[in-house]
């Protein structure tokens, strides 16, 4: 089968915004492909350097959120980034080729120095992510990473370096290419790109309160002041979400918010209804994985035992091929 690789930060539990964009594209993708799906807690690392008494808990919120989702260990190499330290080894080495301008230019690290608020408090790690990120992929040999159509331009830098490096040492590695798939953007509740940072996600843990009250608080449209003010459903925050995990519904909430007979009220109390209804069943799973912690840590320990040697296996050709070895 042809392998497919992605990973995800261990920065807390995660949001919506991964069950709707990546978890539910995982599932789906772990009966077609080999996948490999692991915690990046090393790229944690680029921007939590100063939180890492967090690091474990955060690993086992993203293994709880994961399985809980519908990612099947026995589908699919599930494991931890920093259980592979291949994945290190191939950065440092890697890093020798890769001309500076390449990661300064990059789009993914600027994203996240304006997200993050970073300016001038850049590290060498966060500014070297891309290449990191281009380790984690080629050192499975990954035939594809799932992407969003606007998410493409990120991993042209991982298939620059693969070119060059092929092209110095002799052709090694595939050049990974885009599995496009529909990513839902979801923004988060003050209208912003939702995020754990910005406190404005709905966690997949959330209660339902929790998860109501959330929902009620977030931002409309600024025009629609009173109950039969005609809205505009485009610039709506929880139209976004009705658009994306209840869809049977919009055309009918789009005519009556235009229309002026449905209030923002009743529209968000009807969201929250919805998504706590698609997240009932998530959550009692979960809940139930949180009673079994050392089973769930030994699913993520067995993959990285995997990952290991394939990692391994990949430096070891490396490493021939540049002579060091």
């Amino acid at each position: 089968m042809e392998r497919v690789l992605s990973g995800m930060r261990s920065t807390g539990k995660l949001h919506i915004g991964h069950l709707f964009g990546a978890l539910s594209n995982y599932t789906k993708l772990q009966g077609q492909y080999d996948s490999y799906y692991f915690i990046a807690d090393l790229h944690a690392l680029t921007t939590d350097y100063d939180h890492t008494d967090e690091i474990k808990r955060n690993r086992i919120e993203v293994m709880l959120d994961w399985l809980a989702s519908g990612i099947d260990p026995e589908k699919s190499t599930l494991f931890i980034q920093s259980k592979v330290p291949e994945h290190a080894y191939l950065t440092l080495l890697l890093s020798m080729i890769v001309p500076t301008p390449w990661v300064e230019r990059n789009t993914t690290v600027k994203e996240m120095i304006r997200d993050l608020g970073l300016k001038e408090n850049v590290s060498y790690g966060l500014l070297g992510y891309p290449i990191l990120m281009t380790s984690d992929i080629i050192i499975y040999k990954a035939d594809y990473v799932p992407v969003g159509k606007d998410q493409v331009h990120h991993l042209e830098i991982a298939r620059e370096i693969v070119r060059r490096f092929n092209g110095l040492y002799g052709n090694l590695f595939p050049e990974p290419q885009p599995l496009l798939t529909e990513f839902p953007s979801l923004p988060g509740v003050d209208g912003r790109k939702m995020s754990k940072s910005l406190d404005n996600d709905i966690k997949i843990a959330d209660t339902e309160e929790e998860t109501t009250k959330k929902i009620m608080s977030a931002i409309t449209d600024p025009a629609k002041i009173r109950l039969h003010d005609k809205g505009h459903p485009a610039i709506c925050t929880i139209f976004k979400y009705h658009g994306v995990f209840n869809k049977e519904g919009v055309p009918e909430i789009k005519q009556n918010c235009e229309s002026g007979q449905l209030g923002c009220v009743a529209c968000k109390k009807q969201c929250a209804a919805k998504l706590n209804e698609l997240l009932k069943g998530i959550r009692e799973k979960r809940k139930s994985l949180e009673s079994n912690e050392q089973e769930i840590i030994e699913i993520f320990e067995e993959g990285s035992r995997k990952a290991k040697k394939v990692a391994s296996e990949t430096l070891k050709e490396v490493l021939s091929m540049m002579k060091i070895d």
